[in-house]
């Protein structure tokens, strides 16, 4: 069985750092984007619900002849549904952990992220 990562963020990961594609091929293989939904703010939570029902069966699709593990951050009542979803699926779902620096540049702050390690939300 193959390993893949299945990214659903919205950060595709053709602009992640090296340090981070290193780890995530290394520790769980192939990477294939899938984008994550734009999630209107005036969706109820059972309409949400819906739309991570349509995920989990896109990630089932993939799992069928695939060892699969989801890297999931986005908005936050979609991703604690799927999330909840793909675990009572049996299926690994982990984020990815940054460091923020600050940067001033005149009166603007710009803050810069770094990758440091990718973490499960199961607890292991």
């Amino acid at each position: 069985m193959k390993k893949i990562l299945l990214n659903i963020t919205n950060h595709p990961s053709e602009k992640w750092e090296n340090a981070q594609k290193e780890q995530a091929t290394q520790n769980y293989g192939e990477i294939i984007d899938i984008p994550f939904p734009n999630i209107s703010p005036e969706l109820d939570t059972s309409e949400v619900a819906e739309i991570a029902k349509e995920y989990l069966g896109k990630v089932k699709e993939i799992q069928k002849n695939n060892l699969v593990t989801v890297h999931l951050m986005g908005e936050f009542t979609f991703t604690f549904l799927l999330t909840n979803l793909l675990i009572s699926e049996g299926i690994e779902v982990i984020c990815s952990t940054t460091k923020r620096r600050i940067v001033e540049e005149g009166n603007k702050k710009i803050s810069v992220f770094s990758f440091v390690r990718f973490r499960s939300y199961q607890n292991k």
